[in-house]
């Protein structure tokens, strides 16, 4: 079955105190999303993300390695999380993500996995 990548998308100054009663009803809403996909067996894998500050970027041109602390991309939108599901098809995928930006509140993107 096709896998998808679902992006959870927010804005770099995005932080989260997981005390909040909003905080935690997020928590719950997402664990809730978790469930339902893995009870739906469309569950592949999922992790949120630390922030992009915490990046490294690694580079090889010519034999060499270089390191560079921070994104790849300097952006105001970075990747907080993500999961990566198997649907039947993009529609499905589609319907799955509806329910992810649901979930975390968050827009999502929804990228079909090569192979």
């Amino acid at each position: 079955m096709p896998q998808y990548l679902i992006s959870v998308w927010h804005d770099e100054s995005y932080e989260v105190d997981f005390s909040t009663p909003e905080a935690q009803a997020r928590v719950a809403q997402v664990g809730a999303f978790n469930e339902e996909l893995q009870n739906a067996g469309a569950w592949v894998f999922a992790a949120g993300l630390h922030p992009s500050s915490s990046a490294t970027v690694v580079r090889s041109t010519g034999g060499e390695v270089s390191m560079t602390d921070g994104p790849y991309a300097e952006t105001k939108e970075q990747m907080g999380g993500f999961w990566v599901i198997e649907a039947p098809d993009l529609d499905a995928a589609l319907q799955w993500a509806g329910k992810a930006a649901a979930a975390s509140g968050e827009p999502v993107e929804v990228r079909p996995a090569q192979g």
